[in-house]
């Protein structure tokens, strides 16, 4: 990835948050493939939504496994970018927006909000940024083209 003509703290920004979304969907992905049941027991509030059952739970494994690699593809293939992460972030943001629903209609308690941030709400704000980057970024180098 070029970042030459990129201000380095947003450069750093930018790898971070790639490291971070494709790091730990591909990482989450694989644990909720590999061992759906210790997932299930591990992941705090997990036990709070219903009944163990690993064919769902394998399921989003896949989703959070391809959400990974879309942002690790979107990183190394900047004529992809844009579509890569575009796709990844509206699931991670429909996924946010559906436990923030959660609360608005009484299904669960506000005290989920920060618990389910890092894992939730955090990797959708970052997909969104990461998104707007490579929008901004490929229209200042088309008119750099021209």
């Amino acid at each position: 990835m070029d970042f030459s003509r990129e201000n380095r703290a947003v450069a750093a920004a930018v790898i971070a948050m790639v490291i971070f979304n494709g790091g730990f969907l591909l990482l989450n992905g694989l644990f909720m493939l590999i061992d759906p049941l210790a997932w299930y027991e591990l992941v705090p509030g997990v036990t709070d939504t219903g009944f163990f059952n690993q064919h769902f739970i394998r399921d989003i494994g896949m989703i959070q496994l391809f959400l990974g690699v879309a942002f690790g593809l979107g990183f190394v293939n900047p004529e992809r970018r844009i579509g890569l992460w575009a796709a990844a972030t509206v699931w991670l943001s429909a996924h946010a927006l559906f436990h923030f629903w959660e609360v608005a209609v009484g299904i669960c308690a506000p005290s989920v909000i920060p618990r389910d941030f890092p894992a939730v709400t955090m990797p959708a704000l970052f997909g969104i940024l990461l998104t707007l980057w490579a929008i901004r970024r490929s229209r200042a180098q088309k008119l750099a083209l021209a």
